[in-house]
């Protein structure tokens, strides 16, 4: 009788530990944005590398963000994050600053610098 009742326990015990930690899982499920916060990624630019024409394609990806900000403007983002923007280059030593906000204020900033080569 008592390995019933013991049995019994050790299965109540076990059946609360995995209902809390499916409510912890979900938790961390729904607030993983806030947790990760917003992180700028995949910008296809080399940092400190060279290039020979003024014009430039820029594209990444700004996950969890709301706001983009290239060089002082604002561009835009789409759903996922990715975003796409041409940039003019001077001749010389040039600086290409990306700063993502996420929804609660968060901030990822990113400064590349890149060297454009008249030919």
């Amino acid at each position: 009788m008592e390995k019933i009742l013991f049995n019994k326990k050790i299965i109540q015990i076990a059946g609360l530990f995995i209902f809390f930690m499916i409510i912890a899982l979900y938790a961390f499920f729904v607030s993983r944005d806030l947790i990760f916060g917003v992180k700028i990624k995949n910008v296809n630019i080399v940092d400190g590398g060279t290039v020979t024409d003024s014009v430039m394609k820029l594209t990444g990806n700004a996950k969890n963000a709301i706001k983009l900000v290239l060089d002082g403007r604002e561009i835009s983002v789409d759903q996922q994050g990715n975003f796409s923007e041409t940039i003019a280059l001077l001749p010389g030593y040039n600086i290409i600053d990306i700063k993502a906000q996420d929804k609660f204020g968060y901030v990822d900033e990113k400064n590349y610098k890149l060297i454009y080569k008249n030919l």
